[in-house]
């Protein structure tokens, strides 16, 4: 299995062990709603946790995909209490694992819908 086809199947199964082993230990996370990117697996971990649950709604899919060498762009689409949401995960692996995930998410409406819902759960814990 490819570090991309892992990745699918974390998303598929939203199973936190397995994101865990695909993570490397200083991951970059770039987050849309965030200034700094985030350093580290725990944080980031965190993170993508979050997203599962207010992304990786049913209504979640990929539309596109394209990859090179270590590099992958993922497009998806969402709805999030109405709102379409259209975004990419671009991420880059290095033996097997991501080593760097940066998410973009448009339009401004979307953004600050995934915003608010990410918060109230990164808040809880």
């Amino acid at each position: 299995m490819t570090p991309l086809d892992a990745w699918h199947e974390v998303v598929r199964t939203r199973d936190t062990s397995r994101l865990e082993r695909l993570l490397a230990d200083d991951v970059v996370f770039h987050s849309p709603a965030l200034h700094r990117p985030v350093h580290g697996k725990a944080p980031t971990m965190a993170y993508l946790v979050a997203a599962m649950q207010v992304i990786g709604n049913p209504s979640f899919r990929y539309v596109r995909e394209f990859s090179s060498g270590d590099d992958a762009l993922l497009e998806f689409d969402t709805d999030i209490d109405g709102v379409q949401v259209n975004g990419i995960d671009l991420l880059r692996f290095r033996d097997g694992q991501i080593v760097d995930f940066k998410v973009m998410v448009r339009p401004a409406k979307a953004l600050e819908a995934v915003m608010t819902r990410m918060a109230a759960l990164l808040q809880r814990h």
